[in-house]
């Protein structure tokens, strides 16, 4: 069976699931699905030109890889999240002045996006902290 019968399969479990868009369901694939795949796989493959056990232990060693660089992702989501709360706590309350000079106030909160942490000033208006910010 080729990647395009395994995506075939793939598509078809996450319209039996109840999902919604392509992008929410494939956030949710997991170790279990790839499982019943990898089942559904063997048991419509072509009984006269099987698949060898090589390809089914290649695809169980990449989905593997995939799992670990999303649990490595979501570890240095949250590594980059403290250091943006760290980042927040030191500016409270102190002045500070963008890179060229235009912006410049008290800094009133901090809210932290996905850009990074974000300066709310007691103007109103609102600097992205990063290189080239002056903290006074």
């Amino acid at each position: 069976m080729d990647v395009s019968n395994v995506t075939a399969l793939a598509n078809a479990s996450q319209k039996s699931s109840g999902a919604t868009s392509a992008k929410s369901s494939a956030a949710t694939l997991n170790y279990n699905t790839f499982l019943k795949l990898l089942l559904e796989q063997m048991k419509n493959q072509d009984p006269t030109a099987p698949m060898k056990s090589t390809d089914y232990m290649a695809q169980l060693a990449t989905f593997s890889q995939v799992e670990q660089s999303m649990i490595s992702n979501s570890k240095l989501d949250a590594i980059l999240s403290s250091s943006a709360l760290s980042q927040a706590d030191s500016v409270i309350g102190r002045t500070i002045t963008s890179a060229d000079g235009v912006i410049s106030g008290q800094v009133a909160s901090v809210r932290v996006t996905n850009e990074g942490a974000v300066a709310k000033l007691a103007d109103g208006s609102e600097l992205l902290l990063g290189p080239g910010i002056v903290v006074s």
